[in-house]
């Protein structure tokens, strides 16, 4: 219909149907029809007017009407693309490099130019030239080993070994400190409709709660896990620790004629493969549970492919989003009452043991751990056997 309709129709009619709409009708018209909001919102005043039943008189031939900034200024779009690309590149020599790229502030750099526009503008035409606002994306990893494939590779049939076997194997790593009060938390919960839970303005940490530290320990083959909340810090000792405890409440149950372990851990942080003091932690662990342990790292930047990450702290997280995190108490309820439909269950125990930092391991003491470096990697992977007697 709106093609055989002059300008003055398709106005009233794209009011029209903007009317019948409920909240939002003009934008949906613009959207569909191409005709600008300011057209249509004119076509609103004259059907409030009546004007829309009066005789059409003279009308517009088409085409006719004010021409558009970039008639008048044919250089326009190139001026505003050469402002915004250049700072999606990173191009230091861009007088935009250092400041936000704001509608408004692309539209003063323009206006310093020369040329005549405003922000509202620049944004139409940032929309014609298919920019639009993004968040940034985590994708990019860093620089990458070259023997990162080959690690997954002894990294996968190592697991596969110990599992045939029926060994555990446990994929181990550190979840994110999370503040404890009543803060907002990611996501949304079901709640009465106007009574959303209301949680502190302020994220600012509470001096008697503090943050926990959640460290988790997944078991591939039976797919639960363990995780010890922390209070104080996440140190090597405490990711031993936690680890032993898995053994002794589950593990062991599930394992009683194990005689080794196998365990896949991150490039970093307390399980790194450069800490003494994690290696020093692996020896007594292995005393402890009579067990040769096997440690396994993931290359460097590549944490995410740990099983932990996706198949136990992923639920995690969605069990208790839109949950402020209010008391020790409710975050080891939260984790323990964690449930998938392919069986995953979890464990979790407040752990309120002072971890102190900066302990160093002398030469002497390593020396005494009873290290056996794999042939590929050995910084990567290693076994620990336990001292019997």
């Amino acid at each position: 219909m709106c093609h055989i309709l002059d300008e003055r129709g398709r106005r009233v009619w794209a009011a029209a149907e903007a009317k019948s709409l409920a909240f939002g009708g003009v934008s949906l018209v613009s959207k569909a029809t191409g005709m600008s909001r300011t057209t249509i919102h004119a076509g609103l005043g004259e059907v409030h007017a009546g004007k829309w039943a009066a005789a059409p008189g003279r009308s517009r031939r088409l085409g006719g009407g004010r021409k558009s900034l970039v008639h008048h200024q044919p250089d326009l779009l190139q001026a505003l693309d050469e402002l915004v690309e250049p700072t999606t590149r990173g191009d230091p020599e861009s007088p935009l490099r250092w400041t936000c790229k704001s509608t408004r502030h692309l539209a003063t750099e323009l206006q310093r130019q020369g040329y005549h526009i405003g922000d509202r503008k620049v944004a139409d035409l940032l929309h014609q030239m298919r920019y639009s606002l993004q968040s940034n994306a985590k994708t990019i990893e860093g620089s990458q080993h070259p023997d990162r494939n080959a690690q997954f590779e002894y990294l996968n049939a190592q697991a596969r070994a110990f599992l045939r076997q029926g060994l555990p194997v446990i994929s181990v790593d550190t979840k994110k400190k999370e503040l404890v009060g009543n803060f907002k938390n990611a996501g949304q919960e079901w709640q009465p409709l106007g009574q959303p839970q209301e949680t502190l303005v302020h994220d600012f940490e509470d001096k008697e709660l503090g943050k926990v530290i959640p460290y988790g320990v997944y078991d591939v083959g039976q797919n639960n896990g363990w995780v010890s909340v922390g209070l104080d810090h996440d140190t090597s000792d405490f990711a031993v620790d936690s680890i032993l405890s898995w053994w002794k409440h589950m593990g062991h149950k599930t394992y009683p004629e194990a005689q080794e372990l196998l365990i896949m851990a991150d490039a970093g942080g307390s399980n790194g493969p450069r800490s003494r003091l994690w290696k020093r932690g692996v020896q007594r662990l292995a005393n402890a549970t009579g067990l040769g342990i096997t440690v396994c790292h993931f290359p460097p930047g590549t944490s995410k492919w740990n099983k932990i990450e996706h198949r136990m702290f992923s639920f995690i997280t969605q069990n208790w989003r839109g949950r402020p995190l209010v008391s020790y108490e409710t975050i080891v309820n939260l984790i323990g009452s964690t449930k998938t439909s392919t069986g995953l269950q979890v464990k979790a125990k407040l752990s309120r043991k002072k971890y102190p930092t900066g302990i160093k391991v002398p030469d002497s003491e390593f020396a005494k751990i009873h290290l056996k470096p794999a042939k590929f990697h050995g910084e990567w992977n290693y076994s620990v056997l336990p001292f019997l007697g």
